[in-house]
């Protein structure tokens, strides 16, 4: 059998073309996407930033840790506590204690000035170390020390708190300093921030609480006097020393959390690309198989048994799958350094992230090689099925004509996988709607809808054909219905990519359009107050905003809250702290049960996805900062798109600062004066509600959008493939039909309108079975969220789902007047 499949190859091999390369390019893409997630499985431990040369560092506790019947549970605290106290006592003992802190900082009028300042005190500045390269250390309250070379000494720089007067600059110490020359071999250090150093008063007074601080003594010791002044064994504080101390750096977890976001990403696209190879693999040779059919039955009557002609149909499919995974994993190779370097300067990975070498081992290219492999035999499996049915006689007397469009295994499989998809459908509606607002889930569930349809699509080319005018139209649309399985090959490549953008970028405009919806309904406030720099408001300028005549003045700042769900589930749920009294009156929060005007420090207002979610109930929760309480439920909020939170007063936020305040404009008071005047109030930014709501329109990030166009242009490149493929096999088999043609006094001009119409018919029925894909996947969609209570819509993609087609018009067009050319030589008479 392997000998008659190569020397079929070798005969036939424009005709396997298309499986060739769609296949190699995928098994490309999964070694690329193999060596991308083997590197993103670990991130590197980073050494010690800001206190690489500090001694001990003393961070107040920043982890809940809760005591449950499976073992204890662990959750990252929204804001660590402050050392007590007492313990600061205790170590003054044993040495120099210097108190840490952090805070925002944003220098207007410099164009030089990065986005990301950060202040600290001076006194810290020598842990990192820092030293000086020019200038001063700072002394009095406007003078400030910078890092990187933004600024030099004399810079003035205008901030919310003041102006200020650079005196100085530092660089690490593994920096070069204008004056210095580097190590031979050695580059400058790594900028881990924008640094704005302050003298230690100014720095207290503008951030008042310390989370951390630096030990200037013998670790042992310092252990010793942590543990005798916890007597209550709370375990206050962490000690970090060694690489530990890393965790005193901001956000510590960041390659992390990075990477996680590239496994995401990388999965999702590896999983659409092993589906639409089986889907172009599949449909490739079952087209090229149906060709065949004359072949076949030549050798039915030679006396070739059915299982001959099966294994034969395998053969040639594990040869090419052979040669296609071989090929794919050296193009793979050369591709992931590639990727690497795309997703670093889009800032989607760190770095240091790279992609390939000794490091990623040899799995990843295993699995591409037998996944593609597999990919060859699944597709061809039942295509050799088919061509083992078939009967000597029958295939003989065939004509051009299609006999029977679906196969009974072909309609059944088709009926059981779109009954599958809407059971599935229907059952998460009735169970967990929100479900299907997940990212996973509408990026995965349309791949069942749209296998269902491509199966049954051949019954469908009928029925979506109209009468087209002329005698171009009339012989097109004859010849896309006589011809059912080339139109319906043609048009499953189409529907794949036309019903994967639709589903994809609808859903997130669907989405999208119901949080700005929510936004829309619940801001009542006819001014909307947040901080200009950082994330909270001073407390000066909050109490020149509540001074503001005319006016109700809610504030409110972010928070979270903990609980223990079935007792072993320790859940963070975002919150808000905001007045009861003034709440109502700026926001018109979705209440299904009981009423806001109840919440009092005693009480907390959930939502329905809580486990415990009835009015009266008492929930044990872990505030913000760590602290233990149990509240009893005021009221219930409805799910909505997921960004309904819970509701706690300021007693209850856990240390929050405002970060928010609504202002509603009083009966007779003058909006525009109103806002005049709250714009006068320092260090804020006002924004009308039509701005506020404008604002909050949702906006995708950089990792989903990367991973949308990976996804939508594998299926474009698929579908480009898949499409040349079946429409260049398909003209070299009707060159008897074009001579013909030729014979009864058609153009040159008519034969090729007459490929290009037919081309275009099918695009059209792929792209009008890709709408209903996505009509149906965004019609569940929109249900879902009318279930969650939140504003049900629906947000076609129009201009995508537009130039979507029309690359996939403008690909089956010029492949079809492409391969019909060599037809139009003048027939011989």
């Amino acid at each position: 059998m392997l000998s008659v499949a190569w020397h079929t190859l070798r005969a036939r091999w424009a005709a396997f073309a298309g499986s060739f390369v769609a296949l190699a390019l995928g098994v490309a893409l999964l070694t690329v996407m193999g060596q991308a997630l083997a590197a993103s499985l670990d991130a590197p431990v980073r050494a010690p930033e800001r206190f690489a040369a500090a001694p001990v560092v003393v961070r107040g506790q920043d982890t809940l840790r809760v005591a449950t019947s499976t073992g204890e549970r662990t959750k990252e605290l929204a804001r660590p506590r402050p050392v007590p106290a007492g313990t600061v006592a205790a170590l003054r003992a044993l040495g120099p204690v210097t108190e840490d802190r952090s805070f925002p900082v944003r220098a207007y009028g410099t164009p030089a000035a990065p986005d990301d300042l950060v202040g600290h005190p001076w006194s810290t500045a020598r842990f990192a170390p820092y030293r000086l390269t020019a200038g001063r250390a700072p002394a009095a309250a406007d003078e400030v020390v910078t890092s990187g070379d933004w600024a030099t000494v004399g810079t003035r720089l205008h901030t919310a708190d003041g102006p200020l007067r650079v005196v100085g600059t530092v660089a690490t110490v593994s920096e070069p300093g204008p004056d210095t020359r580097p190590d031979p071999g050695t580059g400058p250090g790594p900028v881990f921030e924008h640094a704005v150093f302050y003298p230690d008063a100014q720095a207290a007074r503008l951030a008042p609480e310390s989370t951390q601080l630096v030990v200037e003594a013998d670790a042992a010791a310092v252990r010793a006097a942590v543990k005798d002044e916890d007597q209550d064994g709370d375990d206050d504080v962490r000690i970090l020393t060694g690489d530990a101390r890393r965790l005193a750096d901001a956000d510590p977890g960041r390659d992390a959390e990075a990477l996680t976001a590239l496994n995401a990403l990388f999965g999702t696209a590896g999983g659409v690309t092993a589906f639409v190879s089986v889907f172009v693999v599949a449909s490739t040779f079952a087209f090229a198989v149906d060709r065949r059919r004359r072949e076949f039955g030549l050798l039915r009557t030679a006396g070739a048994t059915p299982g001959q002609i099966r294994r034969t149909v395998l053969a040639e499919a594990l040869l090419i799958g052979t040669l296609a995974s071989a090929t794919g994993c050296v193009l793979g190779t050369y591709g992931a350094p590639h990727l690497a370097e795309l997703v670093v300067d889009g800032g989607l990975a760190p770095k240091w992230y790279a992609i390939g070498g000794p490091s990623a081992g040899v799995w990843p290219y295993h699995l591409a090689f037998w996944t593609g492999l597999l990919v060859a035999l699944c597709g061809a499996l039942a295509a050799s099925w088919r061509a083992g049915r078939t009967a000597p006689a029958p295939a003989l007397r065939e004509a051009s004509v299609d006999g029977r469009a679906l196969t009974l295994g072909r309609r059944a499989c088709g009926t059981a996988l779109l009954l599958t998809a809407g059971a599935l459908l229907v059952y998460t509606l009735a169970t967990d709607p929100g479900e299907l607002l997940h990212r996973k889930a509408y990026i995965s569930r349309p791949l069942l809808l749209i296998t269902a349809v491509a199966l049954l699509s051949p019954l469908t080319v009928r029925p979506l054909v109209p009468r087209l005018p002329g005698a171009v139209g009339l012989l097109a649309r004859a010849g896309a219905v006589t011809a059912v399985r080339r139109t319906a090959a043609v048009a499953a490549p189409v529907l794949v990519t036309v019903a994967l953008a639709g589903s994809l970028l609808g859903a997130t405009a669907t989405i999208g359009a119901a949080r700005a919806a929510e936004v829309r309904q619940q801001t009542v406030a006819d001014f909307v107050v947040t901080p200009r720099d950082g994330t909270t408001l001073r407390a000066e300028a909050l109490e020149k905003l509540r001074q503001v005549p005319g006016t109700i003045v809610s504030a409110g700042s972010a928070t979270t809250v903990f609980t223990l769900e079935d007792g072993v589930a320790l859940v963070k749920s975002e919150a808000r702290a905001a007045d009861p009294a003034l709440l109502a009156t700026t926001v018109r929060l979705p209440v299904t049960a009981g009423r806001l005007t109840d919440l009092d420090d005693g009480s907390i207002v959930v939502t329905e996805e809580w486990a415990r979610h009835r009015v009266g109930q008492q929930v044990r929760v872990w505030l913000a900062d760590g602290t233990p309480r149990t509240l009893r439920i005021a009221a219930v909020l409805s799910i909505g798109t997921g960004d309904n939170g819970a509701y706690v007063t300021p007693a209850n936020a856990g240390g929050g600062g405002v970060d928010r305040v609504d202002v509603r404009v009083r009966a007779g008071a003058d909006p525009t004066a109103v806002g005049a005047r709250l714009r006068t109030v320092d260090g804020v930014r006002v924004t009308s509600r039509t701005q506020w709501v404008r604002a909050a329109l949702p906006q995708t990030n950089r990792t989903t959008r990367l991973g949308m166009l990976l996804v939508l242009g594998i299926a474009l490149l698929y579908t480009g493939i898949s499409v040349a493929n079946t429409l260049a096999m398909a003209a070299a088999e009707r060159g008897a039909d074009l001579t013909a043609l030729r014979r009864a006094g058609a153009t040159g001009g008519q034969i090729l309108r007459l490929a290009a119409t037919e081309a275009l018919i099918a695009v059209a029925v792929g792209a009008l079975l890709g709408l209903l894909v996505t009509a149906v996947n965004l019609t569940g969609l929109s249900a879902a969220l009318h279930l969650l209570s939140a504003p049900p819509a629906i947000a076609l993609p129009w201009q995508a789902l537009t130039w979507t087609t029309a690359a996939c018009a403008l690909l089956a067009t010029t492949t079809a007047v492409t391969s019909t050319t060599p037809a139009l030589r003048p027939p011989r008479s």
